[in-house]
């Protein structure tokens, strides 16, 4: 492949329940430490919600990364994606300035949106009227200001986007990145996902769907992807964002690269609302869709970060799904670092992208927490418990949403061969 059409990643940005930056969530990982707590910004009960737990980002102080007037018409989920984005950049030493910012993009997906400041108006609007709305309504809650926000705080002038694909639209919007990228239409883009549904309206509707843990005894146990006694996913709030730039645009630079980024999948399973396929053939193709553009074998794989929400359909489906894949004697190491952040909704596929990088890096493979009773259906190498030393060439990085949206990316680690 020519230089031109090789896509790197060259700085990393991260918020979520384990840190407030990728320092501190690669800690976490690597200690096999839980993000999962109590909810401290809402009190459940009072509201009639079961599930009283959570990930929540600890200490997040917006005006560290924003203008005191800007964040205060912002909503969280976009004031977390300023934050992970400036990580990012400072960590790729990219300058933005006129002779460069029309020819960098950006692409941060959520999959909700301002929840939180679309309940709080709503509250406003029926105890005290019409005219009481705050005129920043709008401009909060929608679900591209996340990218809007981050274009306008570095000066970003390429092509804006916004990827809303349910808990894929992190990864989808990676993977729209490298696409865009490699068809000459940016020289680089910010991409990621953010998401910030810890309100009382998000925490009830989820429980509605029966789709959350209700372990509120023991809230760091609560999220056990691949185990038996899982009851559901937890809900959690947080950002992740890549810098990915055209290799020879890095170069000219002289940036630090990271990573490659070589694969791209997405399938839809055309199936439910909610529900995966039960046969597991849509994610399974958006693997398979991921290698191919990847050119690699699925032997070549050294470790796949699942889905692994903890729900009982999500992860038996996901299980059956990569055997489909990569046969039912699949010995390729697996985890789900859900079990100790939780499930960011759209920021997830970000999140965990990230975590594919630093794994390759520190040639560490983070844990699947909380596996103590294997459920005999989900029976491959999920890495239970603690972290496993290895080498790392080539990992996989899988996420599907509801309404079937199934993505896949894939990472190399860098050589200048290529």
């Amino acid at each position: 492949m020519s230089n031109s059409n090789r896509i790197v990643v060259t700085g990393m940005g991260a918020l979520c329940p384990l840190g407030l930056d990728t320092a501190a969530v690669w800690e976490a990982l690597a200690a096999g430490r839980s993000g999962i707590d109590y909810i401290t910004s809402f009190d459940p009960a009072s509201y009639g919600i079961e599930t009283r737990i959570a990930g929540e980002v600890k200490g997040f102080e917006p005006t560290n990364y924003i203008d005191r007037k800007d964040a205060r018409r912002m909503d969280r989920f976009a004031q977390l994606g300023v934050a992970a984005s400036r990580e990012a950049m400072k960590q790729s030493d990219l300058h933005i300035d006129a002779s460069n910012q029309h020819c960098i993009g950006i692409i941060v997906g959520s999959g909700i949106g301002g929840l939180t400041t679309l309940f709080e108006q709503i509250k406003v609007l029926l105890e005290r009227g019409a005219g009481r709305v705050s005129p920043f309504l709008v401009p909060m809650m929608i679900a591209d200001m996340a990218a809007a926000q981050i274009s306008i705080a570095l000066g970003i002038k390429g092509p804006n986007l916004c990827v809303t694909s349910a808990c894929s639209s992190g990864s989808d919007a990676i993977g729209a990145a490298y696409k865009l990228i490699k068809d000459g239409d940016a020289q680089a883009v910010l991409a990621g996902g953010s998401e910030s549904i810890v309100n009382p309206v998000g925490v009830a509707a989820f429980n509605a769907l029966k789709a959350l843990s209700t372990r509120n005894t023991e809230p760091k146990l609560a999220s056990r992807p691949f185990d038996a006694e899982r009851d559901g996913f937890v809900i959690s709030e947080g950002a992740a964002v890549l810098v990915l730039e055209n290799l020879d645009f890095a170069r000219k630079r002289d940036a630090h690269i990271l990573a490659e980024i070589i694969g791209y999948g997405a399938s839809g399973d055309a199936y439910h609302i909610t529900q995966p396929d039960e046969n597991g053939d849509g994610a399974a193709r958006a693997m398979r869709a991921a290698l191919d553009d990847a050119g690699i074998k699925i032997t070549e794989v050294n470790y796949i970060n699942a889905h692994g929400t903890s729900t009982p359909l999500n992860d038996r489906v996901e299980t059956m799904a990569i055997k489909k894949v990569f046969g039912g004697q699949c010995k390729v190491p697996i985890s789900s670092t859900k079990s100790m952040t939780g499930h960011l909704i759209g920021g997830a596929g970000a999140l965990e992208a990230a975590i594919c990088i630093m794994a390759i890096r520190n040639g560490l493979i983070p844990p699947t927490i909380n596996l103590t009773h294997p459920d005999p259906e989900c029976d491959l190498n999920y890495v239970p418990n603690v972290a496993r030393p290895a080498k790392i060439d080539i990992a996989m990085s899988n996420s599907f949403g509801f309404g079937g949206h199934n993505s896949v990316l894939v990472f190399r680690r860098y050589a200048e061969s290529g």
